[in-house]
């Protein structure tokens, strides 16, 4: 074994219930529990075969694995509650029904909406221009910690949602909630001024009228820090080095990701395994 593969941490985009293909990848890696550190960036389950699977599978690696929440894992503690409907496209039934599901549940509460390791920002979809690296991890912090209280159920209740659009300081309650969690788990394009648009799929070439990636909003308060995410799986290669986008659309015939940061050299490396699973298109 290489002497320079010791203690590696490994950024890992969206996996969608797609175990197989992340246990290929982690036989690629050579991925050690008591050695390696997985950054897993949201979006765990959904589309894919085989949900219960990867949260098992996540779970059991303990602090080895730590894990964003995305979109679709909200969904899953959503509609674990009976709050939002089970769509054609959604392939969480396996864990719904699982004898151990509520052990699963709470494992997947307690998982973060963002996180900041050596100096990388993690986050599953994107950041608000207004906000700071200190102010994204103390807005996810407020989620977080409502996910994990008894008041989680009642949050749930009211996450869905487009509105308000835009981050003020002065939100409170479900609004402000909702905010942070569309920003962190849904955000592709937003204005200038940080008003969110959930509509659009595509490519950042292709931005709807008056609108932009996230990444590229000027004077965004975390330009100088490298911010990783996930979440869009139809975005080009950005080749920067100030954004690492994860998601490279294993759930959709794509490959599955990781990106090796060593904690000897600081030396970056992708990894690539390709997913033999293909959802069907929503």
């Amino acid at each position: 074994m290489n002497d320079n593969h010791a203690m590696a941490m490994y950024l890992i985009g969206d996996v969608q219930g797609c175990d197989q293909a992340l246990q290929r990848l982690l036989d690629l890696i050579q991925f050690s529990p008591s050695r390696d550190t997985l950054y897993v960036l949201g979006d765990l389950v959904n589309r894919g075969p085989d949900n219960l699977g990867v949260l098992r599978r996540l779970q059991h690696y303990g602090h080895s694995a730590k894990c964003l929440l995305g979109n679709h894992d909200l969904h899953l503690l959503a509609m674990h509650l009976g709050h939002g409907r089970l769509k054609p496209t959604d392939t969480v039934g396996d864990i719904l029904q699982a004898p151990d599901r509520l052990t699963l549940i709470d494992w997947l509460r307690a998982q973060s909406l963002a996180m900041c390791e050596g100096s990388v920002l993690m986050v599953h979809a994107g950041v608000l221009p207004q906000w700071s690296v200190a102010q994204t991890l103390a807005l996810a912090s407020e989620v977080e910690t409502v996910l994990q209280s008894d008041d989680w159920t009642n949050f749930m209740a009211h996450m869905y949602g487009n509105q308000p659009d835009r981050w003020q300081d002065d939100l409170r309650g479900h609004d402000r909630l909702r905010v942070i969690v569309n920003a962190l788990t849904r955000l592709r394009f937003c204005t200038p001024q940080g008003s969110m648009e959930f509509a659009h799929h595509r490519d950042a070439a292709q931005a709807p009228p008056g609108y932009m990636p996230w990444f590229d909003v000027p004077g965004r308060q975390t330009q100088h820090t490298t911010i990783a995410f996930g979440h869009w799986s139809s975005l080009e290669p950005l080749h920067r080095n100030d954004v690492i986008e994860l998601d490279t659309g294993c759930v959709w015939g794509g490959c599955l990701s990781a990106l090796e940061l060593n904690s000897v050299t600081g030396e970056k490396k992708r990894w690539q395994v390709k997913c033999d699973a293909k959802a069907s298109v929503a």
